[in-house]
Formats: structure tokens, C-alpha cells, sequence
């Protein structure tokens, strides 16, 4: 048993059985995609609460750091959708490089934050839309106003619900049509981000920038902990890999590029919003509306509160997206009921994989408040950054997995140090995360021994590929 659970999967045999996908997505796809992951309400929120708290007006630096960790990270994702071109992301890397049961846990842990991180925003979207709509005239009844709370007469949220079922009902259309509309989505939130910008520029005061590092340089790193899981869901570009057209070119500017946008647009607006306020004043729950609203621009507050539901919305739209591409890669390898794997030839999507996953994050932001649990999002993210990045040494050893197009530079020196950070950031968690991340990990082995290492397909696939 010991050595069967780290029976490795056959490269071959994924790209075998991912052919079905047709290749459409471009390199720009990639980027609006990565960026209406990365991209959400953080971006109006935590340049102003951290230079508050941690940073002072040197929160840009601590945006720039943070970018440099993930851009480590994203380095060695990078090289990996180069090498592996399949869907599934860290999980099937995983199954590939250090075995089944080892990517089965990075699986279960990007379950994790794919779904909990589209619930919780979904309900985020929902406070969004009922104040958008409130000045026309128009609102909810109560009851179907939040998540589940009988004592204050809430049972269920609608408009979360409705807005997950609206996405998944586009991606069910095809990945064709999906894509245009989010490009169009994310294009437009970018524009409203650069309207703030360049407003912004016109309100600046100089002397809201002394002291520059108030907090010393302590601070800068402090904060860069913190705005560090502003830029998580980049790697979700890796599990359209299977559908990237020449993905060795593509998936690698795809990654970084998403990176570099987002840099830019983060750095951007915290060096503006601390020169329109000083920081102190910044330790709000919306510090760019406040901040707008502090120079008399309500007009852009306005058009900031649609940027966020277009912020939102596309990062649902890729998660939803990643969700279904995960449970099916889970499924055609046996670890799930195989049927989540049946694929949609006419709209080419695995239809039933992207049901299963709609029903589960609908369910919980309709009756769940899982604003305690958003840490989890972090965990699982940093646990499979952890191992791809070491993953890294392992997979420049293997001889039968080719790469013609992006490796990490620096090597080994850059995947060892990525992975060192990784670990850094999981040890910023606070406890309470790491049981309940215990507890799902239990969950995960305990499915895994119970239905997944009997039902797996591994080695008489990797059979049907060595007779060929």
C-alpha cells in the first residue's frame, strides 16, 4: 500500500485523454482571465486599510514584494504548463511528479479554494448589487436578503445565487463565447480602475507622502504578508492548459503577464490614494470611495461600485471555470465518480463536472456566512504553490517529460527559495486556520482511501500507454 500511493501517473496518458479540448484561448485570454481572478474589490479596499495600519504611503513597495513572491511562484506554474499542457493544474502535476496520493491533496486543497473563494465573493457581490440598486427605488425582501439567520429574519440569498447560476450557465455555452464576455468585463473594470488613477493624479498633495515609511521598512514587509493574498488566483490560468493554443508560449505570458497587470494597477492606486488622503485617515472599510468622496468626485465613488461587481463577477467567472476543469480532472483519473468526467462534445465542457460544482458554491453562499473562513482560501492556495515550486527540482530530472519553451531561470536557487516563502506566508495563518485545514485534509485522505485508490484508473491507463 505504502509504495501504491505514490504511483505515478503517465504524461502521456493526460494529454491522451485531454485532446478532446479544443485549443482556442490566447495568451491576451490568459491575461483576462488571470486579472479577473486577481483583480477584485481588494484593489478598492487593501491600499488604503494597510497603509493605515502597516505600510504608511510605502504600501506600494509592499504591493511590489508581494508580486516578486507570487512572481516566483508563478515561474515555476509557468514552467510546468509548458512542460504538462493538461487540465487539471497543481493536481495533475502532482499525480505526474510526486504521486496519486500527493496529488490528490493538492487537489482537495484547490477545491478548497476555488469553491470557498467564489461562495464568499458571491455574497460580497450580492451587498454590492443591493446598494447599487437601492437609489432606484429598488430592493430585496428581507428574507432573501444574506446568508441563513433566522434570529434576524434572513433564510436565504437570491441574488448570490442568481448571479453564480447566470456564470455558469455562459461557461456551460463553451469557453468560445465565455471568454469574449469576460474579456469585455475585465477590459472595462480596468478602465474604471485607470479613471480613479488618473482623477486621482489630479488631487494629489505631496506633503501626504512624509513620512514615506513611517512604519520603517519592517512595515513594508509586514504589509507585503498582507497584500500578498491579494494576488492569488493567477494560478487558475494553468488549468485552462488543455485548451491554450501552443501553450508552451502562451501559458508562460499568460502567467506573468497577469502578474505584471496587476502589479501595475495595485501600485498604481495605492501611490494615488495615499496622496489624495493621508494614511491615517485610510483605516475605512472603502478608503477610495472615501477618498474620492474627501476631494468631492462622488460621481467616480459611483462608477467605482460598478468596477467592483465587474471585479467579482470575473473572478467567479474563473474560478467557476477552474472548479469544473478541477473535479473533471479528478474524475477522469477515477479519484471521483467517474461521470463528472462525461464530456459535452457539442459545447465541448464537461457539463456535468460544472453542475456538481455550481450546486456546491450556490448552496453555500445562499445559506452560508463564510467570512471567517477566507483564510482557507489562502491555505490551499499556498499549500499547492509550496509543492509546484519544489516540484520544480523533480520535474527537471524526469526524461521522459520534454520542454521546448519557458523554464525557470536562476535554477535551482529560484523554486527552492519560492517554495521557502510559500511556507513563510502559510506560517502568517493564524491557528484556527490550520484546524480547519487539518480537518479538510482529514476529510480528503479518508475519501481518498475510501473511494478514490479503488476506483483509480492510474495503472491500467498507464498500461494502455506503455502497450501502444
Amino acid at each position: 500500500m505504502k509504495w501504491n500511493i505514490f504511483r505515478k501517473q503517465h504524461v502521456k496518458t493526460y494529454l491522451g485523454k485531454d485532446i478532446k479540448f479544443p485549443r482556442t484561448l490566447s495568451a491576451f485570454d490568459l491575461i483576462a482571465m488571470g486579472v479577473g481572478a486577481v483583480i477584485g474589490t481588494g484593489i478598492f479596499i487593501l491600499p488604503g486599510t494597510v497603509a493605515a495600519n502597516t505600510a504608511g504611503p510605502g504600501v506600494s513597495l509592499s504591493f511590489l514584494f508581494a508580486a516578486i513572491i507570487c512572481a516566483l511562484a508563478g515561474m515555476c506554474y509557468a514552467e510546468f504548463a509548458s512542460s504538462i499542457p493538461v487540465a487539471g493544474s497543481a493536481y495533475s502535476y502532482g499525480n505526474i511528479i510526486y504521486g496519486e496520493f500527493v496529488g490528490w491533496l493538492m487537489g482537495w486543497a484547490l477545491v478548497l479554494e476555488y469553491m470557498l473563494s467564489v461562495a464568499t465573493v458571491a455574497a460580497g457581490w450580492s451587498s454590492y448589487f443591493t446598494s447599487f440598486i437601492k437609489p432606484f427605488g429598488l430592493h430585496l425582501p428581507k428574507a432573501l436578503s444574506g446568508p441563513f439567520n433566522p434570529s434576524k429574519g434572513v433564510y436565504f440569498d437570491v441574488v448570490a445565487v442568481a448571479v453564480i447560476i447566470l456564470i455558469a450557465l455562459l461557461l456551460a455555452q463553451g469557453m468560445k463565447n465565455s471568454i469574449k464576455i469576460n474579456n469585455l468585463a475585465v477590459v472595462l473594470k480596468i478602465a474604471i480602475i485607470l479613471i480613479f488613477i488618473f482623477v486621482g493624479l489630479q488631487f494629489i498633495k505631496p506633503a501626504n507622502y512624509t513620512p514615506f515609511l513611517p512604519y520603517k521598512m519592517s512595515g513594508v514587509i509586514k504589509g507585503a504578508t498582507t497584500v500578498f493574498f491579494a494576488f492569488l488566483g493567477f494560478d487558475v490560468i494553468s488549468s485552462s492548459a488543455a485548451e491554450v493554443k501552443n501553450p508552451q508560449k502562451n501559458m508562460p505570458i499568460g502567467i506573468i503577464g497577469t502578474l505584471a497587470v496587476a502589479v501595475i494597477l495595485y501600485m498604481g492606486v495605492s501611490i494615488v490614494l495615499t496622496g489624495m488622503v493621508n494614511y491615517t485617515d485610510l483605516n475605512v472599510a472603502n478608503p477610495v470611495s472615501f477618498a474620492l468622496q474627501y476631494v468631492h468626485q462622488n460621481w467616480i465613488a459611483e462608477l467605482l461600485a460598478l468596477g467592483a461587481m465587474l471585479g467579482m463577477a470575473t473572478m467567479m467567472l474563473s474560478m467557476i471555470y477552474s472548479s469544473s476543469r478541477l473535479i473533471y480532472a479528478m474524475a477522469r483519473d477515477g479519484l471521483l465518480p467517474h461521470h463528472l468526467s462525461k464530456f459535452d462534445d457539442k459545447r465541448n465542457t464537461p457539463q456535468i463536472a460544472l453542475v456538481v460544482v455550481t450546486i456546491i458554491i450556490a448552496l453555500g453562499a445562499a445559506f452560508f456566512s463564510v467570512e471567517q473562513l477566507t483564510n482557507l482560501v489562502s491555505f490551499g492556495t499556498l499549500f499547492a504553490f509550496t509543492l509546484v515550486s519544489f516540484g520544480i527540482l523533480k520535474l527537471r530530472k524526469r526524461t521522459d517529460i520534454t520542454n521546448d519553451g519557458f523554464k525557470v531561470p536562476g535554477y535551482p536557487v529560484i523554486p527552492v527559495i519560492s517554495g521557502l516563502f510559500c511556507i513563510f506566508m502559510i506560517c502568517q495563518l493564524n491557528k484556527d486556520v490550520f484546524i480547519m485545514a487539518g480537518i479538510w485534509l482529514v476529510i480528503g485522505i479518508i475519501l481518498y482511501f475510501a473511494y478514490g485508490y479503488n476506483h483509480s484508473q492510474l495503472e491500467s491507463k498507464n498500461a494502455e500507454v506503455e502497450t501502444e
